[in-house]
């Protein structure tokens, strides 16, 4: 992960990069507000929040919302009742607010840094993210703000991020799809890619992994190139977020890993495609990244998850509840 200058200057790229791949973004990675996108977040989030995610929430803040992926679908599926976004790029708002308008929900956006939110203290029933606390400058500060505006007895659940281990063990299946990219684009008929740009680098992490390997779409080129590499700023040891979290006053603090099969199998397909043609990448092969991802995403889920240390995984999901006064 490349090293900056500053902090105004991680909050700078990571602005312009994400309004150079709004409008894209949702194509890129395949994301889906329907049952499928619906039955994604609901798992990720069950896994740390059990029983109470089914009870839902009143009010819920969501970090670096992006496009919408978590919001629009929780709203959907009925677990957060009054919804708040916020993200640093404007073209990710708009984008949001867009495809709020389309579902025919509402949705209350702000632009705004996560180091410094822009609401009263207490104000929402969860605080939640994805693939966001790794884009941050100071992520202990952001844990502060996420801690005060939380109401006593309110939650943070954050999924999709980073693991260092897990990061490392994913290079391996992108080095083994550049090498076997030029004999994968013969037998399927595709040309290679007109030229690099944005689908051609190691992504961010961006929502959902079930969206690796399932689209070639991309966004203007060269300037997203040239930030994807900056925008990246940390890799999380578990042990790493759940410091943070005690650190801010934060207690009942859970951290798990996420990925692992999956990750490799999507990683892999992702790198064949972004070397080759999109629109000559055909739809059959799209069908089985896409499907295929899933079954390993259960086989992840049901055996390695519960069996491995989160440190192995691609990524960590952490959750933790701000203390509740004591009763008289």
């Amino acid at each position: 992960m490349e090293a900056l200058r500053s902090a105004d200057e991680i909050r700078d790229a990571n602005t312009r990069y994400h309004d150079v791949a709004a409008q894209s973004y949702d194509s890129k990675w395949g994301i889906d507000f329907g049952p499928v996108g619906q039955g994604q977040v609901l798992g990720k989030l069950s896994k740390v929040l059990g029983a109470e995610l089914g009870r839902g929430y009143q009010r819920s803040l969501e970090i670096g919302a992006g496009t919408g992926y978590f919001t629009l679908n929780l709203l959907q599926a009925g677990v957060v009742q009054e919804a708040t976004c916020t993200d640093i790029s404007p073209g990710m708002i708009r984008q949001l607010a867009d495809n709020a308008r389309r579902l025919r929900l509402n949705v209350r956006t702000a632009r705004a840094d996560a180091e410094s939110l822009p609401f009263p203290d207490q104000t929402f029933d969860i605080v939640f993210g994805h693939a966001v606390l790794h884009h941050l400058p100071n992520v202990r500060r952001a844990f502060a703000e996420f801690h005060r505006v939380l109401r006593p007895g309110g939650r943070i659940a954050f999924a999709g991020e980073p693991s260092r281990a897990g990061d490392r063990l994913a290079a391996l299946p992108k080095r083994g799809a550049l090498t076997v990219a030029p004999l994968w684009r013969k037998l399927i008929g595709a040309g290679p890619a007109p030229a690099p740009g944005y689908a051609d680098v190691a992504p961010a992490r961006a929502p959902a992994p079930l969206q690796a390997g399932s689209n070639g779409a991309s966004a203007p080129k060269d300037e997203g190139r040239d930030l994807e590499r900056l925008v990246d700023i940390h890799a999380f040891a578990p042990a790493d977020l759940a410091r943070h979290a005690r650190r801010t006053g934060f207690e009942e603090i859970d951290v798990r890993g996420e990925e692992l099969v999956a990750n490799w199998f999507g990683w892999f397909n992702r790198g064949l495609e972004a070397t080759a043609d999109p629109d000559q990448v055909p739809m059959l092969w799209r069908q089985y990244a896409f499907n295929g991802y899933l079954v390993l995403q259960r086989l992840d889920e049901r055996v390695l998850e519960p069996l491995l240390p989160a440190a192995l995984f691609y990524n960590l999901l952490l959750t933790a509840r701000k203390p509740a006064p004591a009763l008289a």
